[in-house]
């Protein structure tokens, strides 16, 4: 009987326990199910004792979704379906790369909720600690070889933000760099560093081809567009040869397991 009323005391104890994935969002299904939904899965695996449910912040895929039928929850939503659930105790996981502007929206609608709740833990972004940048340098150079003795350069291509933020894409630069790897590069669409910044230094190390790889979760719509095409055409213009990986960070399972080590 004790041991009955033990489990039966663990089972209540989890079943107020509720894993939160907050994710930007995307309106390539292709995409969405390699990182969303994969990561979503690997949770669920990760932390059988909780139920995971996610969140879609971008309210312009959020609507696009919605045009085919799809619908996704604002955060807010999630969080007070939950409650209406019975959960008391919620765990969050960004998909975020950087601690951005999402991230303080993120922040800002938890703590409107945090009354309803006995916790809620926001767990950080990708890229949030100097430990966290090198374990994901390390990750990325494994997995995109480049020999610099052929002149081969990869420009891991972010997104960028005008917050502070932003200085994290020059932190992995450095330490890419710092690393043995100065043939490896990174550059943002809307931030720094710029498409030019990496430019310059593959023009002084006298490369001759490059691959251009999105440091974005998904592979959506700026790296079919802006990466794929436009920065494609112009590194061509200065007279290189370029490749380009459509591979979302959410796509490498040694990064869903980066996020996931967090919530541990």
């Amino acid at each position: 009987m004790f041991l009955c009323a033990a489990v039966c005391r663990a089972q209540d104890i989890s079943s107020e326990r509720a894993l939160l994935m907050v994710h930007f969002g995307t309106t390539y299904d292709d995409t969405r199910q390699k990182t969303i939904d994969a990561i979503n899965q690997k949770a669920r695996e990760t932390f059988p004792a909780m139920a995971v449910s996610e969140a879609y912040t971008s309210r312009i895929v959020m609507k696009r979704l919605a045009g085919r039928g799809v619908v996704k929850d604002t955060p807010v939503e999630a969080l007070l379906r939950l409650r209406a659930e019975g959960i008391k105790t919620v765990m969050i996981q960004p998909s975020y790369v950087i601690d951005g502007i999402e991230m303080a929206e993120l922040r800002r609608d938890v703590d409107r909720l945090r009354p309803f709740f006995d916790s809620i833990y926001v767990s950080t972004p990708l890229l949030y600690s100097v430990d966290d940048c090198q374990r994901v340098c390390d990750v990325l150079v494994a997995r995109h070889k480049a020999d610099a003795k052929k002149r081969e350069h990869v420009v891991f291509v972010g997104h960028g933000t005008e917050g502070p933020a932003t200085a994290l894409y020059s932190q992995i630069d450095y330490q890419l760099a710092a690393g043995g790897h100065p043939n490896y590069h990174v550059a943002t669409i809307e931030g720094y560093p710029t498409q030019e910044t990496a430019l310059s230094k593959i023009k002084a190390m006298k490369g001759r081809r490059v691959t251009l790889v999105p440091l974005l979760f998904v592979a959506g719509d700026h790296a079919s567009n802006d990466i794929a095409v436009e920065w494609k055409a112009e590194l061509e213009r200065q007279g290189l040869t370029v490749d380009v990986r459509l591979e979302g960070l959410g796509e490498v399972p040694a990064i869903q397991q980066l996020y996931l080590e967090k919530l541990k």
